[in-house]
């Protein structure tokens, strides 16, 4: 697989950061220690580098009524500031990817799939314009993006925004995006900044060109001296998006999956007037019950004990294969394992108590609601 770099490669490589490969990119998986970076997400801040996501814009007349038919939401009904999270479904109803939308005029949208979907979503966006009056345009391979998570991200990202633009950032709500004036590396910068994030803590997510991104990481961090801020990797954005039940792409999500299953059947609008890909599977899905009376579901595990279950472990009743793990480990800030799997639906009520195999013994866990971990407000 072709390695990927970053534009802040040298800043994690100066922070002694180990890297893993992701989505064909070289990461920082970790600086320290994964489960301090994860405290400090949770009681703090973190910074990320999310550069290996795609950015993916969608201009022209026809914009919001081709965002319809490309994906499984109703995009036009996205009020300019706001953004949507939403699916890429192929004809037969499997998740291409996942993604968050962003409308920015009322003809022009971003568009952002997961690092190792990138191409995959922005070609099959491309394909699927042939009558729409749009332009697709990736820029992934010219754009970065950071994240600030935790609870001190607001006052951190404060310090480097002219004062009369506070208000921008403070009053910004939740799935909402506005340019903001940014100070770093001697300059005042118009960046979007996004209230979103993949960790259940309050905080934002940055895009800037790739040359300008190493001084503003620089910049943040120096913002963030005193506050508790600390560079943090993928390991523990894999152990924050867990206990806040979100679903990743690969383990939860995948073409054989479906939305209905996923627990995500609220993103997908069978109600809007147009046609859209994948409509009819999904209908025939809907309507079959699958996820609520038949096949499979996404549910939450508690674990009872101490040992964690990992993924494609297998879920047990009785001694019966009922399921499998799909994301596993011990959480940090509950102090118990937790995990999310599929389960044959009749399994799948919160109290039922089932068995993970963790590796030839049987280890009691409890199905439970996400998200395990929600932030106070």
């Amino acid at each position: 697989m072709t390695e990927n770099y970053t534009a802040l490669y040298e800043q994690h490589k100066k922070a002694g950061a180990s890297f893993t490969d992701f989505g064909g990119w070289q990461m920082p998986l970790k600086y320290s220690s994964e489960l301090a970076e994860h405290h400090a997400v949770r009681n703090a801040a973190g910074l990320f580098d999310l550069s290996h996501m795609g950015e993916v814009w969608v201009t022209g007349p026809d914009a919001a009524a081709f965002l319809d038919y490309a994906l499984t939401g109703k995009l036009s009904a996205v009020a300019v500031g706001k953004a949507k999270y939403s699916l890429i479904c192929d004809a037969d109803g499997g998740i291409i990817d996942d993604l968050i939308t962003y409308r920015r005029a009322d003809d022009k949208f971003l568009v952002v799939p997961n690092a190792g979907n990138a191409k995959v979503v922005a070609r099959a966006l491309a394909q699927r314009a042939a009558n729409f009056d749009v332009t697709v345009e990736d820029a992934s391979a010219q754009t970065s993006l950071i994240a600030v998570q935790g609870p001190n991200a607001e006052a951190i990202l404060l310090k480097l925004v002219p004062a009369d633009q506070h208000a921008l950032v403070t009053e910004l709500k939740y799935y909402a995006a506005v340019e903001v004036g940014i100070s770093f590396g001697g300059t005042v910068r118009d960046l979007l900044v996004a209230r979103t994030g993949y960790t259940g803590e309050d905080g934002f997510e940055i895009y800037v060109p790739n040359l300008d991104a190493p001084a503003l990481w620089e910049a943040l961090l120096e913002a963030g001296e005193g506050s508790g801020l600390v560079p943090a990797g993928l390991a523990c954005r894999d152990s924050l998006r867990l206990e806040a039940g979100m679903p990743l792409y690969g383990n939860e999500l995948s073409r054989q999956g479906n939305p209905y299953a996923a627990g995500l059947g609220p993103v997908v609008s069978l109600a809007k007037e147009s046609d859209f890909v994948g409509k009819e599977a999904l209908g025939a899905l809907k309507t079959a019950g699958v996820g609520a009376t038949i096949g499979q579901k996404l549910v939450g595990l508690k674990g009872t004990g101490r040992r964690a279950a990992r993924g494609h472990y297998p879920v047990l009743k009785d001694g019966a294969l009922v399921g499998e793990v799909t994301s596993g480990q011990p959480s940090p800030t509950l102090g118990y394992p937790v995990a999310m799997a599929y389960v044959d639906v009749e399994f799948a009520e919160p109290g039922t108590v089932l068995d993970v195999d963790l590796r030839g013994k049987p280890e009691s866990f409890e199905v439970v609601a996400l998200p395990f971990y929600k932030r106070q407000k």
